[in-house]
């Protein structure tokens, strides 16, 4: 099982064809909840990176059991999620 903590904030979410989604914005711990942008600006990006950001009502949820890996810059889930057919 993969265990999602803050330190994973600012990481790409990306598919399990290596597509880019989003970018996690806040990680919600106790819940094992990330919250994904799926279309942040290069300066929300660096905001994330930072760990200043914050979620809002356009973020994506992804839970925990969705995660296939976590690495050092990013989060892979175990769908395809890319809008490709």
């Amino acid at each position: 099982m993969t265990v999602l903590s803050t330190e994973d904030e600012g990481k790409f979410l990306m598919d399990v064809r290596g597509e880019q989604i989003g970018i996690v914005t806040e990680v919600d711990p106790i819940e094992q909840v990330a919250y994904v942008d799926p279309e942040p600006s290069l300066t929300d990006a660096w905001i994330q990176s930072l760990g200043r950001g914050g979620s809002d009502e356009d973020d994506i949820e992804v839970p925990s059991e969705n995660v296939a890996t976590v690495t050092d810059s990013e989060i892979r889930v175990d769908a395809d999620l890319s809008s490709e057919e």
